[in-house]
């Protein structure tokens, strides 16, 4: 044998040798990022976790790639036709590899030809190595040749330990179909809003003809190239015999009719609740682990996370809050100070804190822009789109093309009323609507667990409950005279009215703040804060001021509901629970929530404050429209609240089944409403409980129903706790202006506080915020004959 021939085999076998070598250290994963055989035995695709109502629904999806998952036998039969005429005729017969397309590939670059030669199961292992190494196809041929390497041993073992219907199945879970969207079941309910198994040929044939381009042939985005691809993969169904001539002709003749709806985190139901749930989840994923010890991640590992949301009180909660919002906001958009933006002009300093907080300041300041540069920008005229109510029930239609200068928009938006509402069953504690705010694409706040605002009124119930049991009951006659506390002194109610006398009931219904001073001062600031705060239990700071019987401490709408479960519930503190349980992406239960309950006073008491909180909705009542107004039947109870100047409206109420309330304001505490009709809480947190509970009682499967009865305890004998008389004159309703303004108060800031009390130390491990200082105060000329008295510094209003 010639030398030169013996060099060639040598030469030969040494590259074979060397292939050879290559392809074991890869395979045994001494070099590269070769999956191992439990990961290819148990594939990860990335999965989006799911947020599941309580009938089902998916409300939403938490995801950096939109991804589901399905099985073989939840796909149409059209789809895998369609997918093995288009992608892989042989697909049946080949080991994971198709060796005469490979083989064919030099000669077909010969001729200046391009040709695939992956296989499905080859596509697969690219699939699987980009989820689980996060590593996208290479580009630099050397890294390519590597990358088809390791396809190819991944697509051997892959074809070892699966069947070729699973193969299909992983294959078509992990395919993109553009727009973000990942996996034939939710590629089907995107494009078409149906599950893959209903797919039908020429829909099949859409979603396939994708996968050679789903930018190129996205139908939304190309409708032609989309067609005419389509009626391709048709034609190649019809070539494999997959289906006939006649079926071909029929769906290419049928336009492309696209049903799309994609999740969107700003859209669908309770994006407020799914935001917060986000948070909540997140934190848990860091506590639990995986079998591998790493810790479960909630964009990756298709959790399905069980809610106890219903949606169609969720919808009925949304539409309630739109529809009274529109109405309320025409109102403040035509109060004088807000419509000429005179509202500012004592807050300049919060103007600027806005227009610096903006993307449009941050990229000016980024780009380096003069300050003269950015002000005169931010007083130019532009175009820009913003938030308007147009309907209560298509929120997508809630925004205006406009013109307005930058700074104005700023304006324009802080006076965009605000909102929180909450529904739960007071018993189980399971949470059936909540609405964080107006619209969650312009307002990210919620309103519901993350604002504390001053509650006003709707903190009385538990200052009368406090008296109740300290043997005061509901026909109790109480002065509604001035009072004095120390040097504290309270004049009138902030209505005006003063002097006579009234029993408990009464003076809740028509929330007289002069009877609850009296309360607070027989019973006592310390004894009550102390009540409120490790009783009921309150996280908020209830600090022991005489004033925490008018309602000025800071609370969330949601602390407030759990609060109130105690009457609704027979005595007994739930706390919220949204949460059912947790499961993996296989339907394993990770973890399941349990209400946490404790009783708090004794159910005979509960029922008493039962009955005195249904004098709030009776004629007379701060509440009387609910019953008027708002035709409202039914065995009901609740509670106004308004905050000085009508800066927070609140109503919270319940039915035997059901407790729901709702807070109105401005993010500003500033921009309030001037009057007292229109905004305390009867005219701005009732209605939206109103509407909300009408839509309940009409609807007979969600079972509640107005003819729900509060349950009379057994022990209910003593009728001074059962039959009482409000005593308040049937007429026009009361007003709730709240916890008054600053003028209806006499004190010095040292005499906050009840006799004995000692004052809360300052904070001193944060920064106070800065707050707006409070209005000087007016005279009181009630009062002129006597030497005047230092003002109470009133609680401060926080501005958020």
């Amino acid at each position: 044998m010639k030398k030169s021939v013996k060099i060639l085999w040598r030469v030969a076998f040494g590259i074979l040798a060397l292939f050879v070598l290559l392809i074991l250290l890869v395979n045994f994963r001494i070099i590269g990022n070769m999956p191992s055989m439990e990961e290819l035995e148990n594939p990860r695709a990335a999965l989006a976790s799911e947020v599941i109502a309580d009938d089902g629904t998916i409300l939403g999806k938490y995801y950096q790639v939109d991804r589901s998952s399905s099985d073989f036998n939840e796909i149409s039969k059209n789809v895998i036709n369609a997918l093995i005429a288009t992608e892989e005729t042989r697909f049946y017969q080949n080991s994971g590899i198709d060796a005469k397309g490979t083989l064919a590939i030099p000669f077909y670059l010969l001729i200046g030809k391009k040709r695939g030669s992956s296989t499905i199961t080859q596509q697969l292992a690219l699939n699987l190595q980009t989820d689980n190494l996060g590593k996208q196809r290479a580009t630099n041929p050397v890294s390519r040749a590597f990358q088809k390497l390791q396809e190819w041993i991944i697509a051997v073992k892959l074809e070892r330990n699966f069947t070729k219907q699973e193969i299909l199945t992983l294959y078509l879970n992990t395919v993109a179909f553009g727009d973000n969207v990942y996996g034939i079941e939710n590629g089907a309910r995107t494009f078409f809003s149906k599950d893959a198994g209903h797919l039908s040929i020429e829909e099949a044939a859409i979603l396939v003809g994708m996968l050679k381009g789903n930018t190129l042939y996205n139908p939304r985005r190309n409708p032609q190239l989309a067609l005419g691809r389509r009626n391709t993969v048709i034609d190649n169904m019809v070539d494999a015999n997959f289906i006939t001539p006649a079926e071909a002709a029929a769906a290419k003749s049928k336009p492309i009719v696209l049903h799309y709806n994609k999740i969107d985190h700003n859209k669908g139901l309770a994006p407020y609740f799914r935001e917060v749930l986000r948070d909540e989840v997140k934190a848990w994923c860091k506590d639990h682990k995986k079998a591998d010890g790493t810790p479960y991640n909630i964009y990756r590992d298709g959790l399905k996370i069980y809610t106890t949301i219903n949606p169609r009180m969720q919808l009925y909660a949304e539409e309630a809050v739109s529809r009274h919002l529109q109405a309320l906001q025409k109102y403040l958009s035509n109060q004088n100070d807000v419509k000429t933006g005179n509202v500012w002009k004592k807050w300049p300093q919060y103007l600027d804190k806005y227009t610096k907080e903006s993307d449009r300041y941050r990229n000016m300041k980024e780009a380096e822009a003069s300050d003269e540069d950015i002000t005169r920008s931010f007083n130019t005229p532009t175009k820009m789109k913003v938030f308007a109510w147009k309907s209560f029930t298509e929120p997508d239609l809630n925004e205006i093309d406009t013109v307005m200068t930058p700074l104005d928009s700023i304006k324009y938006m802080r006076a965009v009323l605000q909102a929180g509402f909450m529904a739960m069953d007071p018993e189980s504690g399971e949470v059936k609507a909540w609405v964080g705010g107006p619209d969650f694409r312009y307002f990210k706040n919620d309103h519901v667990a993350k604002t504390r605002r001053q509650v006003g009124s709707t903190f009385k119930p538990f200052l009368y409950c406090f008296a109740i049991m300290n043997g005061m009951s509901p026909n109790t006659m109480l002065p509604n005279e001035p009072i004095t506390i120390g040097n504290w002194t309270l004049t009138r109610n902030s209505e005006g009215s003063v002097g006579g006398s009234i029993s408990m009931a009464g003076a809740l219904a028509r929330s007289l703040n002069l009877v609850s001073a009296y309360l607070i001062k027989q019973i006592g600031a310390k004894a009550f804060a102390d009540f409120a705060q490790n009783k009921i239990g309150f996280t908020s700071k209830i600090e022991p001021y005489p004033s925490i019987a008018l309602g000025v401490s800071e609370i969330s709408l949601y602390e407030m509901l759990q609060a109130y479960t105690m009457f609704p519930a027979r005595g007994i503190n739930t706390k919220p629970i949204y949460i059912t349980r947790i499961e993996d992406r296989y339907g394993n239960i990770l973890e399941t929530f349990a209400p946490v309950k404790r009783e708090v006073i004794s159910e005979k008491e509960a029922y008493t404050m039962v009955k005195m909180m249904e004098g709030v909705l009776q004629p007379g009542g701060t509440g009387a429209r609910m019953r008027g107004a708002y035709k409202m039947q039914g065995e009901m109870a609740g509670k106004t609240g308004t905050t000085n100047d009508n800066t927070d409206g609140w109503f919270i109420g319940y039915t035997p089944k059901l407790l729901a309330g709702a807070w109105v304001g401005c993010e500003n505490n500033f921009i309030h409403f001037a009057t007292t009709g229109i905004g305390q809480g009867a005219n701005t947190g009732l209605p939206i409980w109103a509407y909300f509970m009408q839509k309940v009682f009409a609807d007979n499967t969600l079972k509640v129903t107005s003819s729900d009865k509060f349950p009379v305890p057994a022990n209910m004998t003593d009728e001074t706790y059962s039959n009482f008389d409000t005593n308040v004159k049937p007429g026009a309703e009361a007003e709730d202006i709240g916890n008054g303004s600053e003028s209806d108060y006499q004190t010095n800031e040292e005499d906050m506080y009840s006799p004995g009390a000692e004052k809360p130390a300052q904070e001193t491990t944060k920064p106070k915020e800065e707050k707006p200082a409070p209005p000087k105060p007016k005279e009181d000329n009630k009062d002129k004959g006597t030497p005047a008295t230092p003002k109470a510094v009133y609680p401060p209003k926080k501005d958020s």
